[in-house]
């Protein structure tokens, strides 16, 4: 079926006019003659059967159907100029576009990639958080790293590792204690993760505790706003290890009990079926398994 689009020239002419208020100025910017301007803002009102200029002898001035379609257009004409020159810096190049949950992003994966970049100095690797799972075909992501169950349809999942949090907290809150049991955490403000919301019940659940207000307390979608709430000795909250390493060495957290929640769930690296073959995507995965191998061989008392 054919668009009900007009042409770009007219479109681009219309813009220039509208902002300029003015066809001279329109032709001058656009090295076209003022004549040819006005043809193609003419053939545009005829095509929408919409006046989008009054004309007169001082000048010409937009109509209120003229501004509201000029702001559309102009937004539009903007979008299609960023994808342009998206696509024409990136000619030539091996670009992987990858969605990754934030702290997991900017505290394991980030400082391992200037490796990757070595390795594979043709390939660049752009970085955008999302904490859920998508459709592809809908965004321009080459893969993903998220946390769950694999279970992403039109994908191929590469498992990188598990999550083990432990209860930890702004270390005036153990008031001098080498750590907290169980029920006197059970007594403190717990912090809740948003994409984690049952993580605290089945904290104590593996204790066989049951505690009434383990979903209650203030909740957080992002581990690093978690971790910022505890120093600041709001509460008491559920972190891998790995993702709050500097936090601990400079005792800003401590790790209020040593016993970590075990879980089915797992990171993983998520590309979709029609990118396996790519070959810069490979190369990312087998480095990027080969890293979370390593990682968790060398930590295997509790990582992400």
């Amino acid at each position: 079926m054919r668009r009900k689009i007009p042409s770009t020239t007219a479109l681009v002419c219309f813009e220039a006019a509208a902002r300029h208020e003015s066809f001279t100025k329109a032709a001058h910017e656009l090295a076209l003659t003022q004549g040819a301007v006005c043809r193609q803002i003419g053939g545009l009102e005829a095509f929408l059967n919409v006046e989008l200029f009054r004309r007169s002898r001082r000048g010409v001035k937009l109509t209120e159907a003229g501004l509201s379609y000029s702001r559309q257009v102009a937004a539009q004409l903007d979008a299609v100029e960023r994808d342009t020159l998206s696509v024409m810096r990136q000619q030539g190049a091996n670009v992987i576009e990858l969605a990754v949950v934030p702290t997991f992003g900017t505290q394991w994966l980030l400082p391992r990639l200037k490796d990757f970049q070595q390795r594979h100095p043709e390939v660049t690797v752009n970085l955008t958080n999302r904490t859920r799972p998508f459709l592809f075909a809908d965004t321009a992501f080459d893969a993903a790293i998220y946390f769950g169950d694999a279970d992403w349809s039109g994908t191929q999942a590469h498992r990188l590792m598990g999550e083990h949090p432990m209860p930890v907290c702004s270390p005036a809150l153990l008031a001098g204690l080498d750590g907290l049991d169980a029920q006197r955490i059970a007594e403190l403000p717990l912090l809740q993760q948003t994409t984690r919301p049952y993580a605290w019940r089945q904290w104590f659940d593996s204790l066989d505790m049951s505690i009434e207000r383990d979903m209650a307390g203030p909740r957080y979608e992002l581990f690093s706003m978690l971790a910022q709430a505890a120093m600041h000795e709001m509460g008491i909250a559920l972190i891998p290890p790995f993702l709050i390493q500097r936090e601990l060495q400079e005792g800003r957290l401590v790790v209020a009990n040593r016993h970590a929640l075990a879980s089915d769930k797992a990171y993983h690296l998520m590309i979709p079926e029609r990118k396996v073959e790519s070959a810069s995507l490979r190369a990312f995965r087998d480095w990027l398994v080969a890293q979370a191998q390593q990682y968790t061989a060398e930590n295997s008392t509790g990582s992400k």
